[in-house]
């Protein structure tokens, strides 16, 4: 049974329409020692800039999952990742696109951040205190609930944030 697609701003026409190509985007869970997790903003000029989310990126043509995490995650972080942990995907269906999410837990890496594309990071614990936070980030924050047994909203809902 294929599960449906998780709709953002349902209420917006989808571009390219219904048979529009599905775009795999590799998406990194860093994680510390002591549970926070890495979330970034979306640089300015973007799609939903301002919005907050896991790091990550498109998979280029021959790519693997892993090979695109670790090209993405130097390019826009300035870090070298350890081993990649496949863990959960999500289908999104966003006004621009309709994108797989592959989600990837990391425990190591390298080097200090660099927020090349001139985007903001903050190490977060649930619940999430940035806003507003992806629409396509909300499974990963609700799954990561569930692991942790945390009870409770994961995250905040912008009030006026509407893009």
């Amino acid at each position: 049974m294929t599960q449906r697609p998780l709709m953002a701003d349902a209420d917006r026409p989808r571009e390219g329409g219904a048979d529009r190509p599905v775009t795999e985007v590799a998406v990194g869970v860093l994680i510390r020692p002591d549970g926070s997790f890495l979330l970034t903003s979306r640089p300015q000029g973007k799609v939903y800039e301002g919005y907050w989310e896991f790091p990550g990126g498109k998979l280029e043509a021959g790519e693997t999952v892993e090979q695109a995490l670790r090209r993405e995650l130097e390019e826009e972080l300035g870090i070298h990742i350890g081993a990649v942990h496949p863990w959960k995907s999500e289908v999104v269906d966003y006004p621009h696109a309709l994108v797989r999410l592959n989600f990837c837990k990391v425990f190591e890496w390298l080097g200090e951040l660099q927020m090349r594309e001139s985007q903001s990071f903050a190490w977060q614990q649930l619940p999430v205190q940035v806003v507003p936070v992806l629409p396509g980030t909300v499974p990963l924050l609700q799954w990561l609930a569930e692991e942790r047994g945390f009870q409770g909203a994961t995250h905040s809902i912008a009030s006026g944030a509407d893009k």
